[in-house]
């Protein structure tokens, strides 16, 4: 995911972006911890992918205020 792409979603679409990647998540974390993770460079993925899209979420809800 980049961070550019990001940039020409809409909130919305950002926000249902951030709840698929925040189960995608939940999951990851169920499957290390009954040893069925097979990808485990996928978490750091998903984590950095739930930063990223909560980032371009706050440009957009600041330039919005201005």
């Amino acid at each position: 995911m980049n961070a550019n792409e990001l940039r020409d979603k809409t909130p919305d679409q950002l926000r249902e972006d951030l709840a698929a990647l925040k189960k995608e998540a939940f999951n990851l974390r169920f499957q290390q911890a009954t040893n069925q993770l097979e990808n485990t460079a996928r978490m750091r993925e998903v984590r950095r992918d739930v930063a990223r899209v909560a980032t371009v979420l706050n440009e957009k809800a600041q330039a919005a205020a201005e």
